[in-house]
């Protein structure tokens, strides 16, 4: 009875769960704990808390006392719908009843504190495991090692792990994977290889996880020739690709001009059997673009179309990236215009594109044009004009648009901004660069 309640609860079929354990009574099959356990961790999950919570008291009208692996369930319910407050209570509550939390309780609540960034909260509740009887599991570090990554410390996260391996810890090939995430998202690419390099020295071997992780961060930081040796080291290792693998080593490909390379990764992965998604015709559509060859891409738009997939604000706007390339500036103005007829919710990275592409094929007017009519802007949208408005001299438009922007509560970087200043003096427009000074520090403070 127990394996069916637990495997209707799986695909959220609670009706069902409920209708197994009718028939478990009248055929003379109680319920006990392990039962009701299952239905609470379900209705916490799919439904809501009070849901669960409720279950507490059919299982006192039968008799059936809670105990620790019900409190846990209903915690881990609470910190999935953010409810802090709640897992306090059903903590004080687990212990007022008599219940000792277990290793499994303070995970769960130093996940919820990681969570809600109260990073010395989170801290206390580790330390309160190991001061106590209670002995840390390995999910206990790992908890910890990803909620201080997750929260921009990656470097406490690695002093940690140093410290705790030096004291008998024993990480697992998910410890090392959670690491080399953290320090990769964190810009600290050297420190990655290194506990990468750690990890090839244990007796535990790396994953496609690990090697993916590495990779891609690699790539976003420009270091495409490491990338693609972390690549083809995974591949000599006999690891399967995902369709994201590929996906990312094809655009690291194609983003440094190894066109015919970047081809062959897309050849493997459909002999692998891999179904191209929408995201991997985006990447073969950005390709195809980049080399010049429209034509083809009006023909993979078509069979993007027969695969029974619908192209997306990134299709499009790849499109008029790649017609913007080819000088072809009416026909991405033709092709926004009928972008803007298909009903997406934001065609803010297409316009931006766009005005970024006229600016550079010195279009300025038509890009303050587009700019004005744009009703969604963000600040890549204006650094890029005033970027562009500078290198072509014109620094009180540009100052213009700067305060525009500033006033938005948004961001352009500083070098920018500093740039503008300099024009308007060196235009001798010198109230105007005190305005703009005077605007810039006040939105700092702001800010």
């Amino acid at each position: 009875m127990n394996i069916c309640v637990a495997s209707f609860c799986k695909v959220q079929q609670l009706e069902k769960a409920e209708a197994v354990i009718i028939d478990g009574i009248r055929l003379g099959t109680l319920p006990d704990v392990v039962t009701y356990n299952t239905l609470v961790a379900a209705y916490c999950r799919f439904v809501d808390l009070d849901a669960g919570y409720l279950i507490l008291n059919r299982m006192r009208e039968a008799g059936i006392h809670p105990n620790v692996v019900t409190y846990n369930s209903l915690i881990a319910g609470a910190s999935n719908h953010s409810l802090l407050s709640r897992c306090f209570d059903l903590f004080d509550e687990m212990i007022m009843l008599g219940i000792p939390p277990d290793v499994w309780s303070y995970n769960t609540l130093m996940h919820c504190f990681f969570k809600f960034k109260k990073y010395e909260e989170a801290d206390k509740v580790f330390h309160d495991i190991i001061m106590s009887k209670l002995s840390p599991c390995s999910t206990t570090f790992n908890t910890m090692f990803n909620g201080l990554c997750k929260n921009g410390n990656a470097n406490n996260a690695l002093k940690l792990f140093r410290y705790y391996k030096q004291n008998g810890f024993v990480p697992q090939l998910i410890t090392y994977n959670v690491l080399i995430d953290g320090l990769c998202k964190s810009g600290r690419l050297r420190a990655a290889r290194w506990v990468l390099k750690e990890l090839k020295e244990s007796n535990l071997e790396p994953n496609a996880s690990t090697y993916t992780t590495i990779m891609k961060y690699c790539f976003r930081s420009g270091q495409f020739d490491e990338g693609i040796e972390f690549f083809y080291e995974m591949k000599n290792k006999g690891y399967t690709y995902d369709a994201f693998s590929y996906c990312t080593v094809s655009s690291a490909f194609a983003k440094i001009g190894r066109l015919e390379e970047a081809h062959k990764c897309y050849e493997l992965m459909i002999e692998k059997g891999i179904e191209l998604d929408i995201v991997c015709y985006n990447i073969l559509v950005n390709m195809y673009c980049i080399g010049g060859r429209l034509g083809e891409v009006y023909t993979l738009l078509y069979e993007i179309e027969q695969a029974g997939l619908k192209c997306d604000e990134y299709t499009h706007t790849t499109l008029i990236d790649g017609l913007c390339r080819a000088g072809n500036i009416d026909g991405a103005l033709k092709h926004l215009r009928y972008m803007d007829t298909l009903g997406f919710d934001s065609n803010l990275v297409a316009y931006n594109c766009m005005v970024d592409r006229l600016c550079k094929a010195g279009y300025i007017n038509k890009a303050l044009k587009i700019f004005g009519t744009m009703d969604v802007r963000d600040s890549i949208t204006y650094t890029s004009l005033v970027h562009n408005l500078c290198k072509e001299r014109r620094f009180l438009t540009a100052s213009k648009v700067l305060l525009a922007c500033l006033n938005q509560g948004m961001k352009v970087f500083r070098s920018t901004q500093r740039v503008v200043v300099k024009g308007l003096r060196f235009a001798g427009l010198d109230s105007e660069a005190r305005k703009l000074q005077s605007k810039i520090r006040l939105a700092r403070i702001l800010q």
